[in-house]
C-alpha cells in the first residue's frame, strides 16, 4: 500500500537510506494484481495479432501496386496513425483517470481495442485499415492507466516484485497473438477442408485472427466490469468536471465513491492531496525521465517496425524471405524466452544492480541488435537459411530480452517523479504521450527510411545508421538518470 501523502509537497517516495523508509517488503494485493496482469493482454494481444500478416494484407489490397519496397512504408504509415491518435488523447486520458477513476477510463480502452479488431478485419481498402488503427489509438488509454493501477496498489518494496509477474501476461499475448495472426489468417487458402465453403473468409480472409482476439478481449472487459475496483478513493463525476471547463478548478471537490474502493483513508481528518496542474507537473525530473522513456520507446518502437518487415522482405532486397507463419513463430518464440527471463531473474537484478544499470544496458543492447541486420542478410545470400542464419537470429531476439527490460526498470522512475500520489496519472499521461510520439515517428520513419534503403541505387545500409543513431541517443538520455529512482524526488 503506497504511503499515505500529506499534501501535495510531499515527496511521493523517501530516499533510500531514509528512516521512514520501510525495511520489510510489503506482501502484493493479489486480490487485485491478478486482474491487473489479466488486463496487460488485451492491449499486447491486439498488436501481435495483426503483426504476422500486416505486411501481406498491405500487398493484397493493392495499395503499393506491386511495388515490394512500398510495403514497409505503407506498414509504417499503418502503425503510426494508431499512436498519432494514441499521443493526441493519452494524457488526457491519464489525467481524467486522476478525477473519475481508473475503472471507467480502463473499460472504455478495453471496448475500444476489441471494437476496432473486429472491425479491423472487415476492412478492405487501405484507408479503412487507417481509420480503424486511429479509433483504437485515440481510444486506448489501458497501457497508461494499468500502469498507474501497478502503482495505485503497490508500494516502493514490493513494486520491482510486482512487475517480474508482467511478464506472465505479456508472454501469453506475445506467444498467442502472433500464433493467431500467422497461422489463421487467409483460412479459406490455409484449410480448405474447414473453411473451403465460407465465402465470408474468402471475402475478409484475415476476418478470423481479428475476430478470435476480439472475442476474448470482450471477455477481460466483462471480468474487468465485474471484478476490478477503484484504487482512486476520491473522485469527481465526468459530469462536474465538463461543468467546470474540463480538469477546472471549480471540479476540485472529491466525492467519496461508495464502493469498490481499495484504499479507504483511515484518518478522516487527514488533508488529501489533489491532482497537480499541468504546469506544476513538468518539473525538471519529470522532463528528464520522460526524455529518456521516449528516447528508449522511439528505438524499441523502431526495431519492432522494421523487424517483420524485414523478415518478410526478399533476401536479394537485403531481408529474410520468410512467410506470415514463420514470422508469427519467431516473434512468439521471441516472447517466451522474454517473458521467462523477465520472471525470473528482473526483481533479482534490480535488487542487485538497480534500475538505471538495468536500462542503461537495455538500450545499449541496440547496438549489436543493429549489427546483426546485415549480419544475417549476407549470410542468408551467401549459404542461404541455414544454421548461421538461424544462430543470428536467435542471438537477436535474445539480446532483446534486455530491451524488454528497460520498461519495468523505467516504471519505478516515472513513479518516483510523480510530484504526489493524486497526479500519478497525470504524470505517466506525460511520459505514455513523449512514448507515443516515438510509437509515431519510430516506425514510421524507420518503414520509410527501410522502403527507401531497399531502393536501387540508395544506400542498403542507410536504416542502419538510422537506428544506430538512436541508439546512441537513449543512452546519452539514460545516462542522465540518476542512479536510484528514488533520488528523483529530492528537489521537489
Amino acid at each position: 500500500m503506497i504511503p499515505s501523502q500529506d499534501d501535495e509537497e510531499t515527496p511521493f517516495l523517501q530516499r533510500p537510506d531514509s528512516p521512514e523508509q520501510p525495511t520489510a517488503k510489503t506482501p502484493l494485493p493479489w486480490d487485485q494484481f491478478w486482474l491487473l496482469l489479466l488486463l496487460e493482454i488485451p492491449d499486447f494481444l491486439s498488436a501481435r495479432t495483426l503483426a504476422p500478416f500486416i505486411p501481406q494484407l498491405i500487398r493484397n489490397i493493392g495499395v503499393t501496386h506491386g511495388d515490394e519496397s512500398q510495403v514497409g512504408y505503407y506498414v509504417g504509415i499503418l502503425e503510426s496513425s494508431s499512436s498519432a491518435a494514441h499521443t493526441l488523447t493519452i494524457f488526457h486520458w491519464s489525467r481524467l483517470s486522476d478525477h473519475i477513476g481508473r475503472k471507467p477510463v480502463m473499460l472504455t480502452a478495453l471496448s475500444a481495442i476489441s471494437v476496432s479488431m473486429f472491425s479491423f478485419g472487415l476492412s478492405k481498402t487501405f484507408l479503412g485499415l487507417v481509420v480503424n488503427r486511429v479509433i483504437c489509438g485515440a481510444f486506448d488509454s489501458s497501457g497508461a492507466v494499468l500502469k498507474t493501477l501497478v502503482m495505485d496498489i503497490t508500494d516502493a518494496t514490493n513494486m520491482p516484485k510486482a512487475y517480474s509477474y508482467t511478464p506472465i501476461p505479456v508472454m501469453i499475448a506475445t506467444t498467442v497473438g502472433p500464433l493467431i495472426g500467422g497461422l489463421l489468417s487467409r483460412p479459406a487458402d490455409r484449410f480448405p477442408n474447414i473453411f473451403g465453403r465460407s465465402e465470408l473468409l474468402k471475402t475478409y480472409p484475415y476476418l478470423l485472427p481479428c475476430s478470435i482476439s476480439a472475442f476474448f478481449i470482450s471477455i477481460i472487459w466483462l471480468i474487468a466490469c465485474i471484478c476490478l475496483k477503484e484504487s482512486v478513493s476520491n473522485t469527481t463525476s465526468l459530469w462536474e468536471l465538463i461543468k467546470g471547463g474540463f480538469f477546472g478548478q471549480s471540479c476540485s471537490k472529491p466525492r467519496q465513491s461508495s464502493c469498490d474502493v481499495i484504499f479507504d483513508r483511515a484518518d478522516p481528518g487527514e488533508v488529501q492531496s489533489k491532482p497537480l496542474p499541468l504546469r506544476a507537473l513538468l518539473t525538471s525530473k519529470v522532463l528528464s525521465v520522460t526524455a529518456s522513456y521516449a528516447t528508449m520507446g522511439l528505438f524499441h518502437m523502431a526495431f519492432n517496425s522494421v523487424l517483420p518487415v524485414f523478415y518478410a522482405t526478399p533476401i536479394e532486397l537485403g531481408g529474410l524471405s520468410l512467410d506470415p507463419p514463420r514470422i508469427g513463430v519467431l516473434l512468439a518464440a521471441s516472447g517466451i524466452i522474454q517473458g521467462i527471463f523477465q520472471l525470473l531473474f528482473y526483481a533479482r537484478l534490480h535488487d542487485r544492480f538497480g534500475a538505471r544499470a538495468i536500462f542503461i544496458t537495455g538500450v545499449s543492447s541496440g547496438i549489436p541488435i543493429v549489427i546483426l541486420f546485415p549480419v544475417i542478410n549476407a549470410l542468408a545470400r551467401a549459404h542461404g537459411i541455414g544454421m548461421a542464419v538461424w544462430l543470428c537470429v536467435a542471438v537477436q531476439l535474445t539480446l532483446k530480452t534486455s530491451l524488454i527490460m528497460c520498461f519495468p526498470s523505467m516504471i519505478l522512475f516515472i513513479r518516483a517523479a510523480a510530484p504526489n500520489r493524486a497526479s500519478l496519472g497525470a504524470t505517466t499521461g506525460i511520459a505514455q504521450m513523449a512514448l507515443a510520439v516515438g510509437r509515431i515517428v519510430g516506425p514510421a520513419s524507420a518503414a520509410s527510411i527501410f522502403s527507401y534503403s531497399l531502393q536501387e541505387g540508395h544506400d542498403a545500409w542507410l536504416i542502419y545508421y538510422f537506428l544506430i543513431a538512436i541508439v546512441f541517443l537513449a543512452v546519452g538520455t539514460a545516462l542522465l538518470l540518476p542512479r536510484y529512482p528514488n533520488v528523483c524526488e529530492d528537489s521537489q
